[in-house]
Parts: structure tokens; C-alpha cells; sequence
């Protein structure tokens, strides 16, 4: 315990040292200013390693269990231990956060590692590359460069624990790819994460909170608001409301905004200026190829067969559409992937059951976006086409551990009525198991 403590002290000075260089590669690589890029990584990752520190002694310690009475006198706990070597593949977007918090849940558990950081953000994983180096023996945390073909070839290698950030498409090679070894996954992939704004919500602190979730890194988030669905009676107003806020955050031209990032490459920029011809532009649309720059954009009149509302757009290209009842709003929701992430607008209580009880998700915000996975208090994860499994303060620790059951037992006491010959009827065997389990 000791060690792993040292490592995630070495971990944070390390970050501290680097913390200059870092910055200016995430500001090369996506156009993160230095407020955005410790906001949203450097930030996070110095919580998470400070929330394990604080509890690491206590995730650690093993946990009493009780055992059956038959074996009396005994003892159970359940003993966390380390999987042993893991491959923690990361993406571009958030380039640090995404893959150090998990490296921070691997040292807690006490595993090596194997850092795959993305190709697509070239000066970030350079810059990862000299962090780890600073800061671990190689024997313990590496770091392996390159593009697809390099990840290929670490997946066909044997490891421990394979945890992977990214999109649902590569995660189904990730996933195949870990079967052949029967190799445990942690996957957090993507979807459509819809915001639903009812028509009892506060209309301008809705489209401020959602402008703010979608917009921020040009819409590169995995659990950014992917689309709108706006009741019928206040779409208008809400629009009206997110062209504001748009308006207030980043000006009449987001490409002066030091807080407004860059699309990450020719291709992606090329998908997502596709999705401009997808609906009526109320807000935005300008771009520019050279320096990769899409305007935020606000969608109307959008259909549901649409390109845009048929794949994850992960980037800055906002529809919004509406619906009558929340019944209409629910049914949409229904026949979809589920998403990573579910956001709902609404002050009445019964809305709020009924939303959180029939539409799935990976995580869910009340009135908020975005905020359920800062912070290490809440397992963040997805479901189904969003991923499997979670991650974030404890549920890191034990998403890089195996929870061994132990039972020790007394060898003073050895009662002979469970060795053969049998001498009690089965009705007897019933009673006296009713009995011993306690039922």
C-alpha cells in the first residue's frame, strides 16, 4: 500500500513539473487555452489522484463477509488484489484526463501498465510520453507509440486488463480482440446523449447549461448533449435563449474566443461539415478548412432519418427538435442505442420518475449536464452501446481489481454429519439446512 501511495505522489509532482508543456501540446493539438485544458484535465486527474490517496487505506483493507454457520467456527472477507498488467488505450479529446485518471485507478489497485496514448493528438501523447518517463520505471508504467497498427499488435498480446476510451465501432475490436485471451474490458465509448427540456424548466438556465456541456472543446466530448428535444410550447424560446448564450460565451465570431477549441482533423471537419446540410442553421455554420474552425451551430427542422441524427456527431453542431408530450419524448429515446449520458430539464418530480425509470442511459443528469462525471464520488461508465463497466474513485480501484472470497476455518471443531454415510432422511437434511443458513 505503501508503494502504490508513493507512486500516486510521484504521479502528482510529476504533473506539476510538466504541467506547462502539457498545456501548450493540448493547445496545439485541439486549441485548448490553459484555463480550458486544466479545467477539463489537469484539474480532474489531480482530484482523482487526491480522493485515492485519501481512501486508499480503507479501499484497501480487506472486508469482513459472513459465512455459513455449518462451517463455523470461520472467518470470510473478500481481499482486493491487483488483475496484474494493464493496457489502458486512450483517445484525443481529452488526451490527458482520459487516460491518466485511469492510470491513477491501476496504481491504486496495484497493477503495471501499459499506456497507449492517441495518435490523432501527435504533441499530447509526446508530452505523456516524457511525463511517464520523469515519473515511473518502465517496469512499472510504459508508454507505447503509434497508430492503429500499433494498437492492433499490443491487443494481440496477453494482458491482464484491457481499458479502453473511445468509439463504440472500436470498441467492438477492442472487445473481440480481448476475447481471444479472455481478457476482462472496461469500455467507455459514446452515443447520442439527448437533453430533454421540458416545458416547466427555467428555459434560459437550460439552454446556458446545455450550450456550456455541448459546446465546450468544439463539441469533442463523449458525454456532451448530443441533441435537443425541446417541448413544443418553449422550442422557440430556447433557441432564442442558446443563441444568447452562444452570443455571451464566445462573441459574434467564436474564432477570436480563446475559449473556443479547434476540430482535431482534416477528416473529422470534413464528417461534420456534412451535418450542416442536415436542418435549418438558426445559429452559426461558418467554417473554415485551414484552421479546422466550425462555428457553434445550432440546428431546427431537423429529421429523425438525418445523418446527424443517426450517428454521434462529436462536435459542434447542436439539433434541436421538439416533441408534444413527454410520452412522444420517451418513445424517440426508446427505439435509440443507449447513450452515455441522459439530461433532463424539468422542476416536476413525477416528470423526473418517469424519465429516469423509462429511458436507459449510461449516467444521468437532473438539471445539469456534463457534471456527474467530475469528480471522483459517482462510478461513470456506460451501458450497452455506450460500454460496460465504470471507473472514478472507488469504482476505479475495483474495476482494476479482483475481488478474491477467502474463508478460513477452525480445525478444532469438525462435525461429521456432512461426511457420508448420510444418517439424517431429507426431510431432516431440509430442517437442519433451513436452520444452519438462517432461513
Amino acid at each position: 500500500m505503501e508503494f502504490r501511495r508513493a507512486q500516486l505522489e510521484r504521479l502528482a509532482g510529476a504533473l506539476e513539473r510538466h504541467e506547462a508543456g502539457l498545456l501548450a501540446a493540448l493547445q496545439a493539438d485541439l486549441g485548448k487555452s490553459p484555463f480550458q485544458g486544466y479545467a477539463s484535465e489537469f484539474g480532474l486527474v489531480q482530484l482523482e489522484i487526491r480522493h485515492a490517496l485519501r481512501h486508499l487505506r480503507r479501499w484497501v483493507a480487506p472486508q469482513r463477509r459472513r459465512t455459513p454457520w455449518f462451517v463455523a467456527p470461520a472467518r470470510g472477507w473478500v481481499q482486493s488484489e491487483p488483475l496484474g498488467v494493464a493496457l489502458i488505450l486512450g483517445p484525443w479529446n481529452y488526451p490527458v484526463q482520459l487516460l491518466v485518471s485511469p492510470l491513477v485507478s491501476a496504481i491504486v489497485a496495484g497493477n503495471c501498465v501499459v499506456l497507449k496514448p492517441s495518435e490523432l493528438a501527435p504533441r499530447t501523447a509526446e508530452a505523456i510520453t516524457e511525463l511517464i518517463r520523469d515519473c515511473f520505471d518502465e517496469q512499472l508504467v510504459t508508454v507505447v507509440n503509434g497508430g492503429a497498427d500499433v494498437a492492433e499488435a499490443l491487443l494481440r498480446e496477453r494482458f491482464d486488463k484491457i481499458f479502453f476510451t473511445g468509439s463504440t465501432r472500436v470498441g467492438r475490436l477492442v472487445m473481440a480482440a480481448a476475447a481471444k485471451h479472455l481478457t476482462p474490458v472496461t469500455l467507455e465509448l459514446g452515443g447520442k446523449c439527448p437533453a430533454i427540456v421540458c416545458g416547466d424548466a427555467p428555459v434560459e438556465l437550460a439552454a446556458r447549461r446545455i450550450a456550456w456541456g455541448k459546446f465546450m472543446n468544439a463539441g469533442q466530448t463523449c458525454v456532451a448533449p448530443d441533441f435537443v428535444l425541446a417541448q413544443r410550447g418553449v422550442r422557440d424560446a430556447f433557441v432564442t435563449a442558446l443563441k444568447k448564450s452562444l452570443l455571451e460565451f464566445y462573441g459574434q465570431d467564436a474564432s477570436r474566443s480563446a475559449d473556443y477549441g479547434r476540430i482535431v482533423n482534416d477528416r473529422h471537419f470534413a464528417r461534420l461539415v456534412e451535418y450542416l446540410r442536415d436542418g435549418n442553421v438558426v445559429h452559426g455554420g461558418a467554417h473554415e478548412a485551414k484552421n479546422l474552425f466550425i462555428a457553434p451551430t445550432v440546428l431546427t427542422d431537423v429529421s429523425l432519418e438525418s445523418p446527424v441524427m443517426q450517428e454521434e456527431i462529436f462536435g459542434p453542431v447542436l439539433p434541436v427538435l421538439e416533441f408534444d408530450k413527454l410520452d412522444d419524448a420517451l418513445a424517440m429515446l426508446r427505439d435509440r442505442p443507449t447513450p452515455l449520458a441522459l439530461y433532463l430539464f424539468t422542476r416536476d418530480r413525477e416528470a423526473e420518475r418517469r424519465v429516469l425509470a423509462d429511458a436507459r442511459s449510461g449516467g444521468a443528469c437532473v438539471n445539469e449536464v456534463v457534471s456527474h462525471m467530475i469528480g471522483a464520488g459517482l462510478p461513470f461508465g456506460g451501458l450497452g452501446e455506450s460500454g460496460m463497466g465504470a471507473y472514478h474513485g472507488r469504482a476505479g480501484f475495483e474495476a482494476f481489481s479482483h475481488q478474491r472470497a477467502v474463508l478460513r476455518r477452525e480445525t478444532w471443531l469438525d462435525l461429521p454429519f456432512r461426511y457420508p454415510p448420510q444418517k439424517l432422511s431429507l426431510g431432516g437434511l431440509k430442517r437442519a439446512m433451513r436452520f444452519l443458513l438462517g432461513n
